[in-house]
């Protein structure tokens, strides 16, 4: 059965947590570097009892979202000029512009090469995320066909991909059954790109990240936790 998140009031701020329900003997409270509340519970534990143990943490776990915000990217807007440091897969490589007859990205000893008879700012980002575009295309599709094999047993229709700049999620699972990968998930490692596809095609078997949908990420990827905290940070 889907629920929603639940949550509890902190002074004037709402902290919403999600439960798991595990085979363990204490419960567990964990703020993750995205500031998303996970108690872990014990099989059979009182909802009730649940929340008054949130409510005595109350103020340890608004402390450590805090501490977590300072951390959150705060990436000045991208000038595109030579010199500049710019995301592939994890790795930061820095631009070299030059004028030329042609336009072309390459990607070579370290450095984006990026060479167009029109050197504004807007032209050469232009230029560059098209190449993102197109490596994008190829490495989701690779990463897609290989995490499928996971699922295709479960008897759903294979999803149909598509990618777009997203500002605020790296992915997304249409009711239609359309998979939506955030363009800048290119620039992310490649195990992070895996992480993403694999959250969203739990979602063919649970709609809401209720218990069920984590008890499935477990199994598919057991160290989803690692993979999403490297995400996190990987685009600062």
């Amino acid at each position: 059965m889907n629920r929603k998140p639940e949550s509890i009031a902190y002074g004037r701020e709402t902290i919403a947590f999600d439960v798991l329900h595990r085979k363990r003997k204490t419960l567990e409270i964990a703020v993750h570097p995205d500031k998303s509340v996970i108690v872990k519970a014990p099989l059979g534990s009182d909802s009730e009892e649940v929340v008054r143990r949130l409510r005595r943490r109350a103020g340890w776990i608004y402390r450590q979202m805090l501490y977590f915000e300072q951390f959150e990217p705060k990436t000045p807007p991208r000038r595109h000029v030579s010199g500049e440091s710019h995301l592939y897969l994890g790795r930061k490589y820095r631009l070299k512009i030059r004028k030329s007859t042609t336009s072309q990205v390459l990607l070579k000893n370290g450095y984006f090469h990026i060479q167009s008879p029109n050197l504004s700012r807007g032209h050469i980002r232009k230029l560059l995320e098209e190449w993102y575009l197109q490596k994008a295309s190829t490495c989701f599709q690779a990463v897609f066909h290989l995490v499928w094999e996971k699922f295709k047993k479960n008897a759903v229709a294979k999803p149909s991909l598509k990618i777009r700049k997203m500002k605020a999620r790296w992915g997304s699972l249409s009711k239609s059954g359309r998979l939506t990968l955030n363009l800048d998930l290119i620039k992310a490692p490649k195990e992070c790109i895996e992480y993403v596809v694999i959250h969203e095609l739990c979602h063919l078997s649970h709609r809401h990240h209720d218990s069920d949908f984590y008890k499935l990420l477990d199994r598919c990827l057991p160290d989803w936790v690692q993979r999403k905290h490297k995400l996190e940070l990987a685009l600062v």
